[in-house]
């Protein structure tokens, strides 16, 4: 076996060899260093006839479900979802019901203001009736929420934890947002 001494220059005899690409990368941000060597290797083909190519992803498999992994399957084939997921999906549900009814409250206050004719004493007794019922049962159901809120945070992961809301905060914005008639 002939003895090669490594540390001297390497002989450039072939044109095949590569040459190397030093300072190419000078200035340029990471992002664009990992872009330019997935192009570079595209180019190449070496993402072509790769395990899977051009098929969909196999994404029944939950690989954080653990041991609730069969409950998980059992309730998706059946068309539902996790107790902690169908509670954030309600929360949500009945938080912008309450939103949309105090804007139809907040537009009714709008077109009877803006109307020629004041509006009549039966009308401004009947619209104040409405705000006052319609803040009171905004009230119970943000408190209503924040308990089912404290529930959801306690059983789900941090990740799904849902801020409480601040229901004199709420409830003051929609007093300001649509007061009572004098």
């Amino acid at each position: 076996m002939d003895f090669k001494d490594w540390r001297k220059a390497p002989d450039n005899t072939t044109d095949e060899q590569a040459t190397p690409k030093i300072g190419r990368y000078r200035g340029k941000q990471y992002y664009d260093y990992i872009d330019e060597q997935i192009r570079e290797a595209q180019e190449r083909g070496e993402f072509d006839n790769l395990p899977g190519a051009g098929k969909p992803l196999n994404l029944d498999q939950n690989p954080y479900s653990g041991d609730k992994a069969m409950a998980y399957s059992l309730l998706k084939q059946n068309g539902y979802a996790p107790p902690e997921v169908e509670l954030a999906k309600e929360l949500r549900s009945r938080f912008e019901k309450a939103q949309q009814k105090l804007e139809k409250l907040r537009q009714q206050r709008i077109s009877l203001n803006s109307r020629r004719i004041p509006p009549f004493k039966s009308e401004t007794r009947a619209f104040n009736d409405a705000v006052g019922k319609a803040t009171e049962q905004y009230d119970q159901l943000l408190r209503e929420l924040n308990r089912k809120i404290l529930n959801l945070n306690l059983m789900a992961p941090s990740s799904m934890h849902m801020p409480m809301f601040d229901v004199e905060k709420l409830v003051q914005e929609f007093r300001e947002a649509c007061p009572i008639i004098d």
